[in-house]
């Protein structure tokens, strides 16, 4: 029985994979004629861009199933680790528990909406409820493949177990109805909160909590939380996250992402901590192309590694270097923190990018000043020749050019965010044919980038209803009361939304908290007269460092996972790097005090 649930799970899985990369596929053709046709014939489809939008929502939707495990679950599973056998297996039916009711809502709410929604897309000629429908399969598929995983496991009884609590969850606001004298946003919290520690999909424990609000005031029955998602996922800009990955995907198995690593070594190669200072190097070049930093940990990870232990490091301070520099991807352009920011606080992306460089090269020099002081590595390779330089530089152009072709793009106003995105992947889509790669590896690089590009979608969506409830509740308003108090000055400001930020980046996925303290800190800080483009650098750089840090440290947990390093570990290693991106912060706070 086992075998046969493990092979039906496995074959319903390969299924959605391949309908996420053939939808990323028709998304990226899409979006590249609509772009020729108006660039050469100035003209276009009409409804071009909100067929891309219903198509990045059916993405979503389809891939959504596929992170029920691994890391795309974003599980803080660190409370869980530590707990002895019986209690871990209670964490894990209150686990999979969110998981049911996650998927109730979707499937009940979703088919709310079909049953009550008219009206036809003026553009497409489509009904409406179509949009939201794919919602209800979603959660459907979520429930199919999770009862098919858990019986593969011989978990019968924690199943059940799973289930019935699920359903009943799902049931209470029916049957309670409290008037408590507290936000409902913060018993979501608190439910939501319960969801982590259990270990739950952050994803499904926002659309849990948010269901289980309704019997504490919450103002979202379940079809509004449904909406609610899609509307968070419905959003032209959002469709430039998959295709900004699948270009960092393709240009590494193209192999264009060793030519940087050959560029940095020469040079830096021959300083002290050399290999180390190559390392940070190749992070940076390789930034102005990926856009994830989490991509950039296991491209380290599986690169780099291996060459600094075989040079003397310790495998903790390799891994924590790797997991330190790919800090960076995230800030220099193109930068799928800033986009998700951009989204959420509707600041301009071109402006922010630029500021995404500033802050870059500023941790970067702090980090290599860290580097320096305590890499343990003081053989260097001899010193690159002008000739080879120039030849490793020639090599690495088409990568190098690519950063500068989509921030350049967008920062001057020739193409739009999603454009540069989808040019950017036909870029590095054709260098990947170039290098005369096999249909498989294409095929798993449009699949995998698809499924990564669904998880991040789901978490945007189900972050809408917790924002909506900070929203009515007046959450910005008690935050600018407080500051207020403070004495309401930059200086108050900043610090407070610091630390605000830093402590909230402990327990939240880095995505979760741009989209729930972007749009709550950022009208606080423009009434304190602080620059807002300043502002968004430096929550971006600031949720960043928390990929270092205990317990969810995201880029920790990828390097460890790829190395084989214990995590704990690596925390402990990384610490003087943690140092140096905090002493980059702290200067990034200075400036915008001073400008």
């Amino acid at each position: 029985m086992a075998g046969v649930t493990a092979r039906i799970a496995a074959w319903l899985e390969r299924g959605l994979g391949f309908l996420a990369a053939s939808l990323l596929a028709a998304l990226l053709a899409l979006v590249l004629t609509n772009v020729g046709l108006r660039y050469l014939f100035h003209t276009g489809f009409v409804g071009a861009e909100e067929l891309a939008i219903w198509m990045h929502v059916t993405l979503i939707a389809v891939g959504a199933p596929l992170a029920l495990n691994g890391p795309l679950a974003m599980r803080l599973d660190v409370f869980v680790r530590s707990l002895p056998g019986r209690l871990r297996v209670a964490a894990g039916i209150g686990a999979d528990a969110y998981s049911v009711l996650a998927a109730l809502v979707l499937l009940f709410g979703g088919a709310e909406i079909m049953t009550a929604l008219g009206g036809i897309s003026p553009t497409l000629g489509l009904p409406e409820w179509i949009r939201f429908g794919v919602l209800v399969g979603s959660g459907l598929l979520v429930l199919i493949l999770l009862v098919l995983r858990r019986l593969s496991e011989g978990r019968t009884l924690a199943l059940l177990l799973s289930l019935a609590i699920g359903a009943a969850a799902h049931a209470i606001p029916m049957i309670v109805a409290a008037e408590p004298s507290l936000p409902a946003s913060l018993f979501l919290a608190l439910a939501a909160g319960l969801g982590l520690v259990l270990s739950a999909p952050l994803p499904h424990a926002f659309l849990a909590a948010a269901h289980l609000a309704i019997a504490f005031g919450g103002s979202l029955p379940a079809p509004a939380i449904v909406s609610t998602a899609v509307t968070g996922m419905s959003k032209f800009l959002l469709l430039a996250i998959p295709f900004f990955l699948l270009a960092g995907a393709l240009l590494t198995i193209s192999g264009t992402a060793g030519r940087l690593v050959r560029l940095a070594e020469t040079l830096v190669g021959h300083r002290r901590a050399g290999l180390a200072q190559t390392t940070l190097l190749t992070s940076v070049l390789f930034s102005g192309a990926s856009g994830s930093s989490v991509a950039n940990a296991a491209f380290g990870a599986s690169t780099f590694y291996p060459e600094l232990v075989r040079n003397g490091y310790a495998p903790e301070r390799a891994g924590a270097l790797i997991a330190a520099t790919s800090v960076l991807d995230n800030v220099i352009p193109p930068s799928i923190a800033f986009l998700l920011l951009a989204a959420v606080t509707n600041l301009p992306v071109g402006p922010l990018l630029v500021g995404g460089f500033v802050a870059g090269g500023l941790m970067a020099l702090c980090l290599a000043a860290a580097i320096h002081l305590v890499a343990g590595e003081t053989r260097s390779k001899k010193r690159a020749t002008g000739a080879e330089r120039r030849r490793a530089a020639l090599l690495a152009l088409p990568a190098l050019g690519l950063g500068v072709i989509v921030v350049a793009g967008i920062r001057f106003g020739i193409v739009t965010t999603t454009e540069a995105a989808a040019l950017a992947a036909a870029y590095t889509l054709a260098l990947a044919v170039a290098a005369r790669l096999k249909t498989a590896a294409l095929y798993e690089a449009v699949r995998q980038s698809a499924t990564a590009a669904a998880a991040i979608g789901l978490l945007i969506g189900t972050a809408g209803p917790f924002a909506f409830l900070l929203a009515v509740d007046d959450v910005a308003g008690l935050v600018s009361q407080f500051v207020s108090t403070l004495g309401g000055g930059a200086v108050a400001v900043l610090l407070l939304s610091n630390l605000v930020l830093l402590v909230a980046g402990l327990v939240l996925d880095i995505g979760a908290a741009i989209l729930l303290l972007g749009p709550i800190l950022l009208p606080v800080a423009v009434s304190a007269g602080i620059d807002p483009i300043q502002f968004g650098v430096i929550v971006v750089v600031n949720l960043m460092i928390h990929g270092l840090t205990p317990p969810l440290g995201i880029l920790i947990l990828v390097v460890g996972g790829v190395t084989c390093v214990p995590a704990s570990a690596l925390f402990r290693a990384v610490l003087p790097y943690l140092a140096a991106l905090l002493v980059s912060l702290s200067i990034l706070i200075a400036i915008a005090l001073l400008t």
